[in-house]
């Protein structure tokens, strides 16, 4: 079958904001939530914890962003809950009032899209919350309620806040916060598929879905796609998952997954031994353990193999998430690896996404450490910011680095080189991890041109005619990487 995906997420570079923790709104609007004793903003966030962040706060951030050459925004969940982090999901209908509420969103929605920034929403469907009000029913009311049937009871009575009884009732990861859906009853499916449409109609431009794979009832995620693109074929739908994701990427469900399977080896490469393990260790992705270059050469061309060139282009890439320790700390505060990771982000097919702090060096460990608040301007750093906002407006200024081919042309060693090919565009990318200058000299086939002018980074580049084979030499300072064009 055909597969079709959204045009305008080829061309994106996403940023994904956690709301509680990206900005304050200056302007007191919150009128019932002015002297609510928020964490100190720059104190390490707790599990429990709010610093008070809201969608004023990204709304008056919106010039900062499409300064940085953002053009779509991820928001982990904003609907009503009682955890910073809101997967604990309240109210699907509203925005939660320490945010703004629905009118705020409003706001932000029409100010993203006036600059042309897509927005997509966290669509948390798998679970729910004890404060959801069809559970707190059930609580009440027990085996009496009518929406006993909406979830999965396994018997009497729920203990849903005493640990030394059996909570009786199923909850994502054995959580008895997240009581889980029975999404084999039609009235559930109906339920979250009106929700979609909903927020589609207010006018959002995609779902990110959490933990989609836990859906287990045939066909939900057909339906789901076949609602949403009626309201607007253009939405994007990404899915968490971590792994290979070919029987959710079959043209019928998703337009592509958080790409883990990217970010992974590109950590592995890039950080190499430096990556602290302890920050990794045990999570649902392995950037361990290092990696030279031929070996991230053939997870990459195996990774380019698994889904169709169309659901490629339209990946979610990236390199940390809020479900994940920061690049920086994972790879010991190297600064070097989160360039040249950073470099390999931007070039590669897919729509790159920016976790909200990343692009001004901001550290973390484990969640919650990795879900800071953004810094204050006098601590970010300017180097790392510069190199963002260069390599995103190489990206928007050159096709081939969106929707080009890729072609891997060396890979020995610490050197990794390869281009992106679109028409008579050609752009050759060079990396080198080492701890050393590398120097390299190979064939190069397929290319019409001889790209030579350095669009970033540095290095000495040659081009030379052996018999009838073009050799390309590089010679590459120490952990750097270089674009040409």
């Amino acid at each position: 079958m055909q597969v079709n995906t959204p045009d305008w997420v080829k061309h994106a570079v996403f940023y994904q904001i956690f709301p509680d923790r990206f900005a304050r709104g200056k302007q007191p609007r919150k009128s019932h939530l002015q002297h609510s004793r928020w964490e100190d903003w720059h104190a390490a966030p707790t599990l429990q914890g709010y610093k008070g962040g809201d969608l004023w706060g990204v709304l008056e951030n919106l010039d900062y962003l499409q300064d940085l050459g953002i053009n779509a925004i991820y928001f982990t969940p904003i609907f009503q809950s009682a955890s910073n982090h809101r997967y604990h999901t309240h109210d699907y209908y509203q925005v939660d009032p320490m945010l703004g509420k629905n009118g705020a969103f409003r706001e932000l929605l029409v100010a993203a899209h006036e600059r042309n920034i897509k927005i997509v929403l966290d669509g948390v469907f798998n679970h729910s919350s004890r404060g959801f009000f069809f559970f707190h029913d059930v609580l009440e009311n027990g085996p009496n309620s009518p929406w006993v049937d909406w979830f999965k009871i396994q018997g009497w009575p729920l203990s849903a806040y005493n640990g030394e009884y059996p909570a009786n009732y199923s909850g994502w990861a054995g959580l008895r916060a997240l009581p889980e859906f029975n999404h084999d009853n039609p009235e559930v499916r109906e339920y979250i598929m009106e929700i979609a449409e909903y927020w589609m109609h207010f006018g959002i431009d995609g779902w990110r879905l959490d933990v989609p794979n836990e859906i287990k009832a045939p066909g939900f995620w057909q339906e789901f796609r076949d609602r949403v693109k009626a309201i607007n074929p253009d939405a994007y739908i990404v899915g968490e998952i971590w792994e290979d994701a070919s029987q959710w990427l079959d043209g019928t469900q998703f337009d592509g997954v958080m790409n883990y399977l990217f970010a992974a080896p590109t950590i592995a490469f890039t950080a190499g031994d430096r990556v602290d393990i302890e920050k990794v260790k045990g999570s649902s992705y392995q950037p361990f353990p290092p990696l030279y270059a031929k070996e991230y050469g053939e997870k990459i061309k195996h990774l380019l193999q698994l889904y169709p060139w169309e659901i490629q282009l339209t990946q979610l890439n990236l390199l940390a998430s809020h479900d994940t320790a920061r690049l920086l700390t994972i790879a010991g505060g190297d600064k070097p690896s989160v360039e040249l990771s950073t470099l390999l982000l931007l070039t590669f097919p897919g729509a790159p996404s920016i976790y909200y702090g990343d692009e001004v060096g901001l550290a973390g460990g484990r969640d919650p450490d990795s879900r800071r608040g953004f810094p204050l301007e006098s601590h970010w750093e300017l180097d790392v910011l510069e190199y963002h906002r260069k390599l995103i407006a190489l990206r928007h200024a050159h096709p081939a680095l969106r929707t080009g081919s890729y072609e891997i042309l060396y890979a020995e060693g610490t050197v990794y080189v390869f281009a992106r090919i679109l028409g008579n565009e050609e752009i050759i990318v060079a990396v080198n991890i080492g701890t050393a200058p590398a120097f390299v000299s190979f064939e190069v086939m397929g290319l019409k041109s001889k790209p030579s002018k350095l669009l970033y980074g540095s290095a000495d580049v040659s081009w030379n005619n052996q018999g009838e084979s073009i050799q390309l030499s590089l010679n590459l300072p120490d952990r750097s990487g270089c674009i040409l064009g």
